[in-house]
């Protein structure tokens, strides 16, 4: 984009975003295994803003603060530790983008000679809804699947009915094992969004579970320096108390709004609790931070179908479920 890049990270560990909002008007794919800093699992969702000292009703996960997904942090911790440069895509979209799930069931991400594989794959969603399943029927949680173990930070979503309607998300920016992280946040997402009330059985059939891992990580020194519908941002910036706040989306949550960049960044300050006027000269004053992500979304359906054909090979300790009782 020919402006300034300043590459860098302080290495601590950061709780995280924000994959989606509630419509509102406005006025106005990475190397294998890498990541963003390690550590445990901090949780966010997308929800309004946080005050400095906590979300009022929320169950911090362990391992950090509980952060607001579009709001502010909760204790206000600082930037991400950042990944190798993402190299060239290849076979497919710009990064962050969901191809359908059914087109990646048997190898994801598969390209030409030379390209790399997308870590993230459908039985990332299948088992984030076996999780679900064996919470709200009261089976043995799955045994550990067979995908990759390598820690990301990572996001998970529900969204649900014919018009995908956010059900809830919860992830964080604290690069977790994906075997454990995803358990977590499943249940976080789908249990503890304090926008919503705990999910049921009876949603089941409606929903979509998308699991984003989010890489290549990089400072950058003009808050103009992303691309909408490519980068995730996270900004931080100091409020008109003097209280440092972060807020951050997810790559496709600004294309999906429709906003521009000025849109999305003055969205993040609202959300993250700015309330005086902003300018110009206060947008060149935020830290700003984008990362890509891996997204792939399923619903509810090609599940059921994907469990079908593979229930025995991936040891699925509980019952498929019923056909008739969802259809």
């Amino acid at each position: 984009m020919g402006r300034k890049r300043c590459v860098g990270g302080d290495g601590s560990k950061m709780a995280a975003g924000c994959c989606g909002v509630k419509k509102q008007k406005l006025s106005s794919s990475p190397p294998s295994g890498s990541a963003g800093p390690g550590g445990g699992g901090a949780g966010s969702h997308c929800g309004g803003a946080a005050a400095a000292g906590g979300e009022p009703g929320a169950l911090p996960p362990p391992g950090g603060p509980r952060l607001n997904g579009i709001g502010g942090l909760a204790g206000g911790a600082a930037g991400c530790a950042l990944s190798p440069p993402l190299p060239p895509s290849c076979g497919g979209g710009p990064a962050g983008l969901s191809p359908p799930a059914s087109s990646l069931l048997a190898s994801p991400g598969s390209g030409g000679p030379g390209c790399r594989k997308m870590v993230v794959s459908a039985e990332m969603c299948c088992f984030c809804f076996d999780v679900l399943y064996c919470h709200l029927y009261g089976y043995q949680p799955p045994r550990s699947p067979r995908f990759t173990n390598d820690p990301y930070p990572l996001f998970v979503t529900w969204k649900i009915g014919r018009d995908k309607r956010l059900r809830g998300c919860i992830g964080t920016f604290s690069a977790m094992n994906l075997h454990s992280g995803l358990r977590e946040y499943t249940l976080t997402s789908a249990l503890k969004d304090s926008r919503f009330p705990p999910m049921t059985r009876d949603e089941l059939p409606r929903l979509f579970c998308s699991v984003s891992l989010l890489t290549n990580f990089e400072d950058v020194c003009d808050y103009m320096d992303w691309e909408v519908g490519v980068h995730g941002i996270r900004i931080e910036f100091i409020n008109e108390k003097g209280s440092k706040r972060t807020a951050t989306y997810l790559p496709e949550v600004a294309k999906e709004q429709g906003w521009d960049h000025i849109q999305t960044i003055d969205s993040l300050l609202r959300k993250g609790g700015y309330k005086a006027p902003i300018t110009n000269e206060f947008r060149k004053t935020i830290k700003l931070t984008r990362y890509r992500s891996e997204k792939m979304t399923m619903s509810y359906t090609e599940y059921l179908a994907h469990r079908q054909h593979h229930h025995f090979q991936n040891g699925i300790g509980h019952p498929l479920p019923p056909y008739n009782h969802y259809s």
